[in-house]
């Protein structure tokens, strides 16, 4: 019975982290190039009673042995890296990328952290950053009587200055892609940066080398589907209400066996 007991609380351990995982994806459902993340479960060690393959008598073996788990654990989360809806926001800083590939931003330490959020803005020096004001790398500075600002497929940046009749090119935008995106870690604010596991940033222009290519005026959107995620939700909860079951079975069951001698 405390088997059962114990079997039945790791159950319950890992829907909640599960329940926290699902969350966490609802409440970013409207956080422009955020990717939601999925929880893996597994399980645990099994005791073994009888070995597979173990005689049973001088001519035969047991075919298939006596093995019972002891429950489940969430081996890790998995980020999904699909494209998200784009949609159109007419601003000449908002910045889409369609396929793979990431943003550079340079962080206060001069690390560099990637992203799929393209709203950018540009600061009092008038270099294009983020919404935290961290610049975009390669660096790229619109002049002050800049009139507009375009932003081609292959990242090239130009600009209209006032007076001028002709566009003059001010920099351009470099992605970054990863064998493994799952593998970059999350440290807030849209933004990943690079592990072991991800591997060495491929670094290109868009349209080359299988990168995706920018789209001006637009934005990316969540890819978190609200729908699959109350299924999920209510998948979770589920899970964990038959594994609360469990545990009372097991309590009852071991309440009778205290009650035999009265």
């Amino acid at each position: 019975m405390i088997r059962a007991l114990w079997t039945s609380a790791s159950g319950m351990t890992a829907q909640q982290t599960n329940l926290d995982v699902i969350s966490n994806n609802m409440s970013n459902v409207n956080t422009v190039g955020f990717k939601k993340i999925r929880a893996t479960f597994q399980d645990l060690i099994y005791q073994t009673i009888r070995d597979p393959g173990a005689p049973t008598s001088p001519a035969t073996r047991n075919p298939s042995g006596f093995q019972v788990g002891l429950g489940t654990f969430i081996s890790d989360t998995y980020g999904i890296f699909t494209q998200g809806n784009i949609f159109q926001t007419g601003n000449q800083l908002d910045i889409a990328i369609q396929g793979d590939g990431f943003f550079k931003v340079v962080l206060p330490d001069g690390n560099i952290a990637y992203t799929r959020n393209g709203q950018f803005r540009l600061d009092a020096d008038g270099r294009i950053v983020n919404a935290d004001g961290y610049p975009v790398d390669p660096e790229m500075t619109i002049p002050p009587d800049a009139i507009s600002i375009g932003v081609g497929p292959d990242g090239t940046v130009t600009v209209l200055r006032q007076g001028a009749t002709a566009v003059e090119e001010v920099g351009r935008f470099e992605l970054a892609k990863f064998v493994n995106p799952a593998g970059l870690r999350r440290i807030g604010n849209n933004l990943f940066i690079q592990t072991e596991a991800s591997g060495e940033a491929v670094i290109d222009n868009p349209g080359n080398q299988g990168i995706g290519t920018l789209l001006q005026g637009y934005l990316e959107a969540s890819n978190v589907n609200v729908v699959e995620e109350m299924v999920n939700l209510i998948i979770a909860q589920r899970a964990f209400e038959f594994n609360t079951k469990g545990i009372t079975a097991s309590d009852e069951m071991l309440g009778q066996t205290a009650n035999l001698r009265r």
